[in-house]
């Protein structure tokens, strides 16, 4: 009896690439057409056999099997289009290929663009973020360690409760990511752009998406962004706070690479909050918000202005005031962003420090390795050369242990989430 093979498109191959990632993309028709629209077959066949981490061109001329020339306009080509991102590194340029949040994705709407359909993409971004869920499941729940995290607004931390001056680290200052980039770029915000083109967008400023460092080098000379200076952009960071804007940023310490300026409507980090936040698809801030409920007049003011519906107005339970309300906050969804605060007339509300610091990783890599760890893909950045016959295999086996119920304990334990698997990764590149 004649057996049938299944063909696969690269398409296939490039989601099997993508997947190997920490955060990948789950497959869907709606992903396929999004990706068809984004590069073409023959580009999707070369992606799928990159590496997951940095690479140079004799690395892509050798996987690909062309030479070093042919290799490099075909890397400029994508980095050109933001598919790739592109560093320069000691004289060299560096690529690597982002994951679709935050990046491709993203990076296809920040910036208006003829060479593909804008108003199809964000119909099908729209499809595959908004109404299908596996792949916003994946990105904001899979995992203890996430992608992004909130930072507290700043114009609020001056004092907390009892006017106690509130300890603040620089990591959680948007204004100190800011000051201290070696690049800045600012680009169309892609969540408020993909539902202008729905006509389900709001008013609040679109050009307003910052990018930094390697991120920003990148897509500043692709002209996926503009390049501005730190004036400007602490400028930017006055306009969200302005509008009531939550900065979610890159969930690292160091180096972080962007910061988005988000709406309670309109950005999938706020939405998937809302819609998943006792699981807590995004990182708070180390802050909460407290209510003088002696004061509180139940305005509402704080309630519409929360991005995650974690305020509710209840009664006051006055016997003097039957019908007086007063805000009520619930710990378990709360961001700990400070744009209530902000919004408070009585002054209300103020910010104390959370009970326990939340855990944010080092730098970019340390959270990679630690997302890689809690969604059992370790291996995949270890033996990250597939194309080889025993690096399939060792993936495989090492897949199977990490599995094993004992060994993810350990592994996502806190004393793992160290930068000892970190040094181990590296070790291993050099080899």
């Amino acid at each position: 009896m004649a057996h049938r093979t299944l063909k696969h498109s690269s398409y296939d191959h490039f989601i099997e690439r993508l997947n190997r990632f920490p955060q990948g993309a789950p497959a869907s028709k709606t992903l396929y057409e999004i990706l068809k629209i984004l590069v073409s077959e023959k580009e999707a066949g070369l992606i799928a056999q990159l590496p997951i981490k940095p690479f140079k061109v004799a690395e892509a001329a050798r996987r690909w099997k062309l030479s070093e020339g042919e290799s490099r306009t075909i890397l400029e080509e994508l980095a050109g289009r933001a598919i790739l991102v592109d560093v320069e590194e000691d004289g060299e340029t560096v690529y690597v290929l982002p994951p679709p949040m935050a990046g491709f994705f993203e990076f296809s709407l920040m910036r208006l663009r003829g060479d593909v359909d804008q108003q199809l993409l964000a119909e099908l971004f729209y499809q595959y973020l908004n109404v299908e869920e596996d792949f916003i499941k994946s990105l904001f729940i899979d995992g203890q360690t996430q992608l992004g995290r909130v930072f507290v607004n700043e114009s609020v931390v001056t004092a907390g409760v009892d006017n106690q001056a509130l300890y603040v680290l620089d990591y959680e200052r948007s204004s100190e990511v800011i000051r201290s980039a070696s690049h800045i770029g600012v680009g169309l915000c892609y969540c408020r752009h993909k539902m202008e083109h729905l006509g389900k967008n709001c008013r609040a400023p679109l050009d307003i998406c910052m990018t930094f460092n390697s991120s920003a080098e990148s897509l500043t000379r692709s002209g996926h962004a503009r390049a501005i200076d730190a004036v400007e952009c602490l400028e930017l960071l006055d306009q969200a706070y302005q509008h009531n804007l939550v900065q979610f940023g890159e969930n690292v310490q160091k180096r972080v690479n962007f910061i988005c300026n988000c709406c309670g409507c309109c950005c999938e980090a706020m939405i998937a909050a809302r819609q998943y936040g006792i699981l807590q698809p995004v990182h708070t801030s180390n802050f909460m918000p407290v209510i003088d409920l002696a004061s509180c007049t139940g305005c509402g003011h704080c309630v519409r202005v929360c991005p995650v519906a974690a305020i509710g107005l209840v009664s006051a339970n006055d016997p003097r005031q039957p019908r007086r309300h007063m805000a009520k906050i619930h710990s378990d969804i709360c961001l700990g962003c400070g744009v209530c605060v902000r919004v408070c007339g009585p002054r209300s509300l103020s910010l104390a420090p959370r009970e326990k610091r939340v855990f944010t990783p080092v730098d970019s890599v340390h959270r990679i390795v630690v997302m890689a760890i809690e969604r059992g893909k370790l291996q995949n950045l270890i033996f990250d050369n597939q194309v080889l016959f025993s690096h399939r295999a060792l993936a495989a086996l090492l897949g199977a242990v990490l599995k094993l119920s004992p060994v993810k304990r350990a592994l996502a334990s806190e004393q793992m989430k160290s930068r000892y698997l970190v040094k181990l990764l590296q070790w291993h590149g050099r080899r």
